[in-house]
């Protein structure tokens, strides 16, 4: 049986889709998943499931979600083995300076890691430092000029609605819950 995290996107966030963990829990037990943790408020949910495909394991979280909440959210499975290889191959800068905020941008298929480079453009080497290694973008800026990065505009770009983003605390937790 493999263990997943479902990363929602945008729930609990002024106020907007609120979406109770402790019922969400629940909803996951009663379809069946195992072994379900909610991590903070911001929509991380570890489970363990039989099924081992990731798109059919998302339409069934949205639509747990969709039923549950009567919101239309989108999610990102992101196994356990997935999470590890990609925090075992993050660039070494990644959560490394304390003074930077350091985030991961998980992409949500089908839109991919070079399409969302394509629409977010070229880093600021003078301001933020961002790599990728599969669906997951790493991305690290000096506190005090964040707001001067590129990768800080993707809040209003074409691929926000494709992405789920976590800092490098919660996406470290993430990996010890689900181990």
């Amino acid at each position: 049986m493999e263990k997943y995290i479902a990363l929602l996107r945008g729930i609990n966030v002024g106020g907007n889709n609120k979406v109770s963990m402790p019922q969400l829990k629940v909803l996951f037990e009663q379809a069946g998943f195992l072994d379900v943790i909610t991590y903070i408020n911001s929509g991380n949910i570890i489970f363990a499931s039989e099924n081992a495909n990731e798109a059919e394991l998302k339409k069934q979280c949205e639509s747990l979600i969709h039923n549950g909440f009567h919101l239309k959210i989108p999610v990102t499975i992101v196994s356990a083995k997935d999470l590890s290889d990609a925090l075992n191959n993050a660039p070494s800068w990644w959560n490394s300076d304390e003074d930077s905020k350091h985030n991961a941008i998980f992409v949500i298929p089908p839109v991919t890691a070079e399409e969302v480079f394509e629409q977010i453009g070229e880093m600021k080497p003078e301001y933020e430092k961002v790599d990728y290694y599969n669906r997951v973008i790493f991305w690290s800026a000096p506190i005090k000029t964040f707001s001067r990065t590129r990768w800080s505009k993707i809040v209003g770009s074409s691929v926000y609605d494709s992405v789920t983003i976590r800092n490098s605390n919660t996406v470290n937790k993430l990996l010890q819950l689900v181990k």
